[in-house]
Order: C-alpha cells, then structure tokens, then sequence
C-alpha cells in the first residue's frame, strides 16, 4: 500500500521533509506523469491525495482562528491539495515546497472571496487580523483591559495608532449587521432597526443637479430668452403675462420657450457626452 511504503521512506529518508508526516509520493507522481486520463490514473492520483491528507489538514488548522469552521477549512485545503496534485511537474522538484503554499493560497482566496461580507483590501485585512490578535493578547495579559486602547495596541503590534483604526473598522466589515437587526435605545429597553435610522431620498439633491445641469445652456441663451425662462419657470409667471412684459404676442413666448428649452438640453446633453469622452480617454 502507498501508505506503508511513504512512512517506511520517511523514517530513511527525514533530511528531505520538511514535514515530519510528509510521505514519500516520488514513485507515484512519476508514475502519474506517465498515465493518460482513465481509470488508472483516478485511482492512483486518488491514493496519492489521500496521502497527503493529512498535511493539507494539518495546514487547515492553523486557520481556525480567523471565525471559519475546521471542517469546512479542511475541505478547502483539499481542494488545493488536489489542486496541487494535479498541476505538479515531478521534474521540476520536490512536491511539498509547491504543494503547501497552494493549499495556503486556496485557504486565503477562500477567506477573501466568501468569509467578508463587506470587501476590503488586502492590506487592511492584514491589519485586522494583527490588531484582532493584539486586542485577544492584550486582553488576556494580567490586569489588562478588555478593550485595550488604540495606542496600546499600536504599542504592541509595532503598527501606527491610524493603521490601528484602519484594523479596527476591518473589523466590523468581517460580518455584517442585518438593516432588520433590533438596537437598543439609549435609556430604555425599546429598540429600532437599522432600516429606521435611514433617511429618504431629498428631492432638492435632483433639482440641484438639474439646474447644474442647465447653466451651460441657459449661458449660450440670448438675455432676453434667459430673462423668460427665468419668468416662466422660477418667477412661474404665466406665457400671457410675459407677453404683455415684453410687448410680444404669447404664441411667440410660446416658441421661444420651446426653442430655449431645447437649446439647454442639447447643450447640458453635449457638455455630459464630452465629459464621459474624457473619462474614458
């Protein structure tokens, strides 16, 4: 069996572990290189994956602590075990210095792409985690506070009191906080959603933005047209009224309404189109 044979290779052999449970797979990867896809080969890379199950687990646990559950940790590392079985060049050396940090990079991409809930930089998940730890050691320490304080934790983990906070809103991005999740009040045992501390949508943001995006228009206007918009639509001044202002008939106030109005959509619609050019140059 592979089995018997790897541990009777690795008591001769223990120089060339890196591992003292690292078995001694060379004859069976050699072999594997030679097969064509079949029974055969299924059978035979299966047995070799087996025997480096316990690495690939080995590897798993020391993630444990990061909020993951072994079992499903070590499904993961078995995954990249397998993944590193089948991508593995016997001739271009030995199996364990490339088998490991494949399984470490498909436990890491497994926490980076499933277990945050918010998505933040790598950088900064780093420093959650250094500041995670600094906050359980701190804590543990006699007389230590259960919150320890930001310079603290700066002080122990060697990083800056900013990158510290960095590390600490990390944390919160971890999980996150359901809108129908019930909070306490301050003073009493009511309690509110998230969902009810949120504010609606101010109209006044859109006619701002409308009125940014008429000024290029209303620019390129001659004064008198500028003067009966401004009439029509801010003083709301009626088409009859502003006839009468100007000396002019109100089917003519009419037409220059028309006219002016689509002279300050075909510019404000200009001015967008060049602005969305330039992003994109």
């Amino acid at each position: 069996m592979l089995t018997h044979q790897t541990h009777t290779a690795s008591r001769r052999r223990p120089s060339r572990r890196l591992h003292d449970d690292s078995p001694d797979t060379t004859e069976a990867f050699a072999h594997l290189a030679g097969l064509d896809e079949g029974r055969e080969r299924d059978v035979l890379r299966e047995e070799v994956v087996e025997a480096w199950l316990p690495v690939a687990h080995r590897i798993a646990v020391r993630f444990h602590n990061k909020g993951e559950n072994v079992e499903d940790l070590r499904q993961v590392a078995a995954m990249g075990l397998l993944k590193a079985v089948n991508n593995y060049d016997p001739q271009r050396g030995r199996f364990e210095p490339y088998a490991v940090p494949t399984i470490r990079g498909e436990l890491r991409r497994h926490f980076r792409d499933h277990m945050w809930d918010v998505h933040v930089p790598r950088r900064v998940q780093d420093l959650r985690n250094k500041v995670r730890l600094a906050r359980r050691d701190l804590a543990q320490q006699p007389g230590g506070s259960p919150e320890p304080s930001v310079t603290a934790i700066a002080t122990h983990t060697q990083l800056t009191e900013d990158e510290v906070r960095d590390g600490l809103k990390a944390i919160d991005g971890f999980s996150a906080l359901s809108l129908d999740a019930g909070l306490l009040t301050s003073g009493d045992d009511d309690t509110f959603s998230l969902t009810d501390a949120l504010g609606a949508p101010d109209q006044a943001y859109d006619v701002i933005t409308d009125r940014e995006a008429a000024k290029a228009g209303l620019e390129h206007l001659p004064e008198r047209e500028r003067t009966i918009l401004y009439l029509r639509f801010f003083e709301d001044m009626t088409q009859a009224r502003i006839a009468e202002h100007f000396g002019i008939s109100q089917m003519h106030v009419s037409r220059l309404i028309q006219i002016s109005c689509r002279r300050v959509r075909e510019e404000a619609t200009r001015d967008w189109e060049q602005n969305e050019d330039a992003q994109a140059a």
